[in-house]
């Protein structure tokens, strides 16, 4: 445990060398990352961060410690913990908002920057005033109804159809264990203070970012895909990887050549 402000961040490291910031998607958690630690731990230094409100970091009932910027002090304090002037950092969904929130405020912090079907927020007031409502509406409910109820209805939504048909009935037993872990109060205050209705719009800032940014997204994704599209064409040092037959969630359905991508990526440089 990494403490910041008394609360207590969970992370894990393995592995030995450059390090690799890895940042989870929305009731995931750094067991998420567990498939692909024999992968990367010889060449990488993995840290593995529970984002606030999930996995075994603290799960306050303060909406207000779940703010992005918060959620970027916290990381930007767990790298000085651990003496780690910088690190590549790869994020999912939740986690790759967080990752672009956290390279936008501290540059200096990101070496390259690796985003699995994320986005950059919203780009109209209106978008995000109706993302928010959505957003709230959410939380009432998986506090009303509670995490099983809840995680019945995430896995049924259309983003993760995917899922259905490409991951075997283990492996989204796996998922559904690891998501039950969370608890009501840290999922629905990860909604109200790091949603992406609340959340900066970094839009504005793509065309002078500067971090080489490489966006994973699957094929079968469009929603992702086209956000992905959009972004490459204002990122100046940007790279768009679609992974075939897959959704939303790359590293689950196609974890082979994900993390086949994740390495290539590394190992490139700028001027590749």
């Amino acid at each position: 445990m990494i403490n910041m402000n008394d609360t207590n961040y969970h992370v894990r490291i393995e592995g030995e060398g450059e390090p690799l910031l890895l940042l989870h998607g929305f009731t995931g958690s750094c067991v998420d990352w567990l498939p692909f630690v024999d992968k990367w731990k010889d060449r990488y230094q993995l840290i593995l961060v529970d984002l606030m409100g999930h996995g075994k970091t603290d799960h306050p009932k303060d909406v207000d410690e779940y703010a992005m910027n918060k959620a970027t002090e916290a990381l930007n304090h767990i790298l000085s913990e651990l003496k780690i002037e910088s690190a590549y950092v790869l994020g999912y969904s939740l986690g790759g908002r967080v990752a672009l929130s956290f390279a936008m405020r501290y540059p200096k912090r990101v070496k390259k920057l690796i985003l699995e079907s994320s986005s950059p927020g919203l780009q109209t007031e209106e978008e995000r005033l109706e993302r928010k409502r959505r957003d709230d509406q959410l939380a009432d409910r998986i506090l009303r109804d509670g995490i099983e109820s809840f995680v019945r209805f995430w896995e049924s939504i259309p983003l993760f159809k995917t899922q259905l048909e490409l991951l075997s009935e283990e492996d989204r037993n796996r998922l559904r264990t690891m998501r039950l872990r969370n608890s009501e109060v840290g999922l629905a205050n990860s909604l109200r203070g790091m949603g992406t209705g609340v959340q900066p719009s970094w839009w504005a800032h793509l065309e002078q970012f500067e971090i080489p940014t490489t966006l994973i997204v699957g094929e079968r994704d469009q929603k992702f895909l086209r956000i992905a599209e959009e972004m490459l064409k204002l990122i100046p040092y940007g790279n768009l990887v679609v992974i075939e037959n897959a959704g939303h969630t790359v590293h689950l359905e196609q974890p082979e050549a994900f993390a086949h991508t994740v390495l290539q990526v590394l190992h490139k440089r700028k001027d590749d």
